[in-house]
């Protein structure tokens, strides 16, 4: 099973990748794969360091507020330690 974090499209290269933001995470990733054209600004999601689909922002947006409370309750309880 792949759990998918929507990835907001920070900046897009001539050499078919891309810097990704993810909850505050940048990261560079390949659109190798995409079946469709992706621009910055779009949101994607992402298998091993591929972008596989483009979500539709209303629906990428839900899905992350989804999981910043996920995170918010984990964080609660306990389950989520920062490491020093």
């Amino acid at each position: 099973m792949c759990l998918a974090i929507p990835s907001k499209i920070v900046e897009i290269y001539e050499d078919g990748t891309a810097l990704v933001d993810t909850l505050g995470v940048k990261r560079k990733i390949s659109l190798e794969l995409m079946p469709e054209p992706v621009n910055v600004g779009d949101y994607v999601l992402i298998h091993v360091g591929f972008a596989i689909q483009k979500l539709d922002e209303e629906e990428a947006l839900k899905s992350l507020e989804l999981f910043e409370e996920i995170i918010e309750e984990m964080e609660k309880e306990g389950e989520l330690y920062e490491e020093h």
